[in-house]
């Protein structure tokens, strides 16, 4: 590695705006939705809502529908990939991506189950070929798999069969799941049978650091590796270094960068933002303290539930709450601080805007400002 006191220092605002900037939460962004789900190299979707609240706080006049409407045409589909969790993909995505992460968190988890005994004596490539037979002659729900695989091995764990068929094939929940206001259990088929085209293989590695910097950089070989669930990527940055820019943020931890991304000055106004629980903002760096402070560390989750969370001048502030009843949405705001009268306004402006996006037409809805 180059000496890291040879490189410019970016401090931890100048990494804040720059990061904002990639993720399009400056400013509402003039893109379509399949380029914008593409920009961000996909959205975290462990729960079916948050995609849609990821775009309506990123793209100028996004409606729910629209993305609702992508998948139904199968031009996006929810798979497990980055970190073996659930985002919603585009199709090409969907298919490169899930390649890309196969040999790191997605083989971990199925090396876990098979150290705890669950898989003891089941031929994993025989598993893989039955469930790949039973998903592509209709789909098939977690439970539906389990019960056609376990009397051909009635001594394994069955949870630990569904998990295997899924870690080992590249299976899409397919619609109505994830549907927008309308849903549906999960259902699983393979790429090759949801989409209309063939596979084309794991995503270029090279190119996937050169497309994440572009959606999250300035950023170190362990942001990626973080984001990814990939481990030993040093030598694929040191292979594109002539390519980069390289920085240093007020640690000294080495940030690489496209050279002609934008790197906007750390005074730029940053609006608020409402954020969903999972959101990529916070969840694909090893060092989040570019977006979230230091001493807020673990506020934005509960045990193993996420918070929605909101950001003010750029960084975590607060969570969010939404009441959704028959005749009226109420959405709670709950800052970390006392919140000056200025960013309050603007804070329920956003909230408003929210709400006026993702509510039924004619829904009534509230605001409601929690006491720091």
């Amino acid at each position: 590695m180059a000496p890291k006191s040879t490189h410019p220092v970016l401090g931890f605002r100048a990494l804040n705006r720059a990061t904002l900037d990639r993720q399009l939460l400056l400013r509402p962004a003039s893109l379509g939705v399949p380029e914008a789900v593409e920009h961000l190299l996909g959205l975290q979707a462990q729960n079916t809502k948050p995609p849609y609240y990821a775009l309506a706080a990123r793209l100028d006049g996004f409606r729910p529908e629209q993305l609702s409407a992508l998948m139904e045409s199968r031009a996006v589909a929810r798979i497990v990939s980055m970190r073996s969790t659930v985002h919603t993909h585009t199709a090409r995505d969907a298919v490169a991506l899930r390649g890309l992460a196969q040999p790191g968190a997605i083989d971990r988890e199925l090396a876990l189950f098979v150290s705890r005994g669950g898989l003891d004596g089941v031929d994993l490539d025989r598993l893989a070929d039955l469930a790949r037979a039973l998903v592509e002659e209709r789909p098939r729900t977690p439970k539906e798999l389990r019960e056609e695989l376990l009397p051909h091995w009635p001594d394994a764990d069955p949870q630990s069969l569904s998990v295997a068929a899924r870690c080992l094939l590249p299976l899409v929940q397919v619609t109505p799941r994830g549907l927008w206001e309308r849903g549906g259990q999960v259902a699983l088929t393979t790429t090759d049978e949801w989409f209309d085209h063939p596979a084309e293989g794991a995503a270029d590695l090279d190119e996937t650091v050169l497309r994440y910097l572009g959606a999250f950089g300035p950023a170190s070989v362990k942001d990626m590796q973080a984001w990814c669930g990939l481990t030993r990527l040093g030598v694929a940055f040191e292979r594109l270094r002539p390519r980069l820019l390289a920085f240093q943020d007020e640690r000294g931890t080495e940030l690489f960068d496209l050279p002609d991304a934008p790197r906007p000055a750390e005074d730029t106004p940053a609006p608020p933002r409402l954020l969903p629980e999972f959101d990529n903002l916070l969840l694909s760096h090893a060092d989040r303290t570019r977006v979230v402070p230091a001493d807020l560390r673990g506020r934005t989750w509960s045990g193993n539930q996420a918070h929605r969370v909101f950001l003010l001048d750029g960084f975590l502030a607060g969570i969010w709450h939404l009441d959704e009843g028959k005749e009226r949405t109420t959405l709670t705001l709950e800052p970390f601080a006392r919140v000056t009268r200025s960013d309050r306004a603007a804070l329920v402006a956003e909230a408003e805007r929210t709400l006026l996006l993702m509510t039924p037409s004619g829904t009534a809805y509230d605001v409601v400002m929690a006491e720091s």
